[in-house]
């Protein structure tokens, strides 16, 4: 397993970039032929793009994803761990991604959109086979070192800076698709639609926070028990 799988990230990283790519040429598509002022402000499109977490963590992984494979292969010959930087983004990258299938899957995936927004095969590998391979990655990619607890709070990081600007951009952008004044990349955090408003739209976070937590606290958890270095007390 040492020796095939780095190719196996590799791979898993070339696709992840893939659906990335061909989920923003059908966005950009979309705007090229959009007959409003605001659907067709592709510096618009291109930042509201890139604002999903989806997207955002999909490119993370395939990053690290390729940072791992290129790490094992220049040190086949050696039996250590990964260094401690390389298993502390892997566990982020893991959790994220783990956490973007979770969502989707009960959140999102009946959720309509209209017909040609989206690229079906992009749709699903970033939102199923990514997620099942960085899950299948935490269970049983070798040379995974042992960290210690405080990794969890490193992997809140993330997910907090995205919903705090996500939250305070929201309202300074005009919806592409509908014109709207207020753009958010997710309907359970738009305020307008949830009930309850922003008391509703924080209950969605606090419980994804908590998903987060929970996946963040496993993945480790699993790491400290395959981890071939022992875990440090903190």
């Amino acid at each position: 397993m040492t020796t095939w799988w780095p190719y196996l990230r590799i791979a898993a990283a070339v696709l992840a970039l893939a659906a990335v790519v061909a989920q923003l040429i059908r966005s950009v598509q979309n705007a090229l032929d959009a007959t409003t002022e605001w659907g067709g402000h592709l510096p618009t499109v291109a930042a509201n793009f890139l604002s999903f977490f989806t997207i955002e963590s999909n490119i993370l992984a395939a990053i690290v994803l390729l940072i791992a494979a290129i790490w094992a292969l220049r040190n086949r010959a050696t039996p250590d761990a990964e260094p401690r930087w390389l298993a502390v983004l892997l566990v982020c990258v893991s959790t994220y991604m783990i956490v973007t299938g979770i969502v989707y899957n009960t959140l999102l995936r009946n959720v309509e959109l209209p017909q040609g927004v989206t690229v079906p095969w992009s749709n699903e590998v970033l939102h199923v086979v990514i997620p099942l391979f960085l899950l299948a990655d935490v269970l049983f990619a070798p040379r995974r070192r042992a960290l210690g607890w405080s990794t969890i709070a490193v992997t809140a990081i993330f997910p907090l800076a995205w919903a705090v600007y996500t939250l305070i951009r929201a309202n300074f952008i005009v919806a592409p698709a509908t014109g709207q004044p207020y753009w958010y990349p997710y309907p359970f955090l738009n305020p307008h639609t949830v009930p309850g408003g922003y008391l509703g739209v924080s209950g969605y976070i606090v419980g994804i926070a908590i998903a987060i937590i929970a996946v963040a606290a496993g993945v480790v958890w699993v790491g400290r028990r395959r981890g071939t270095t022992p875990p440090v007390v903190a």
